[in-house]
């Protein structure tokens, strides 16, 4: 059964912390060299994980101008692109409309329209995590934390306050680059845990 059976009553504070990734294996993708560093490796992964954030709004009818960063990771990496620094949109199109690279996440229907009003990208070839590890009698979706508790036996935090903290500042601070960048990074460990869990899925 490849559905995720943890309740919200397992993910207790008993559970070891998810560790996520090291600062040095997050890269805020700026310069020629950083831009051809994450090409040349999302090109040559066959799966990677895949979120983006958004400046939140406060006002009532105030649409959204995000997305403001999106994050790819591969295996030992995570890059994050400013969508305000243009010089990235032609690799994230490349990426993200790619056929043949699966890109997988949680919660990634508002992307999909993000993309689309905001970069015309249309993403192809996207697996929807939390959607993919319901169970057929499920309502709503699987998230991350609940995923981590099932596959890792660990705790996925995550702040409120980073995670509705301004996405669209130039300067991004140590726990927004940690924040976006796990959330990438975990869909892709998760997915991997899932496949090998359920290799006819």
């Amino acid at each position: 059964m490849s559905a995720v059976e943890v309740s919200r009553a397992d993910l207790t504070d008993d559970l070891p912390p998810y560790p996520g990734l090291d600062l040095d294996r997050i890269t805020l993708v700026e310069g020629e060299a950083a831009l051809a560093a994450a090409g040349g490796a999302l090109r040559a992964a066959e799966v990677i994980g895949f979120d983006s954030e958004s400046k939140p709004t406060f006002r009532k009818g105030e649409e959204s101008t995000g997305p403001h960063l999106i994050q790819l990771a591969t295996d030992d990496h995570a890059w994050l692109f400013q969508v305000a620094n243009a010089e990235v949109h032609p690799l994230l199109r490349e990426i993200l409309e790619s056929p043949t690279l699966l890109k997988v996440g949680f919660g990634l229907g508002n992307d999909r329209s993000a993309l689309k009003r905001r970069l015309d990208i249309v993403p192809r070839n996207l697996l929807d995590l939390g959607e993919k590890l319901r169970g057929p009698g499920h309502r709503g979706t699987v998230g991350a934390k609940v995923a981590v508790a099932h596959f890792f036996g660990q705790r996925f935090q995550k702040s409120k306050k980073t995670g509705t903290s301004n996405w669209a500042t130039r300067r991004l601070d140590e726990r927004q680059l940690r924040y976006a960048a796990n959330d990438a990074h975990v869909a892709l460990r998760l997915y991997q845990a899932w496949r090998a869990a359920h290799p006819d899925a």
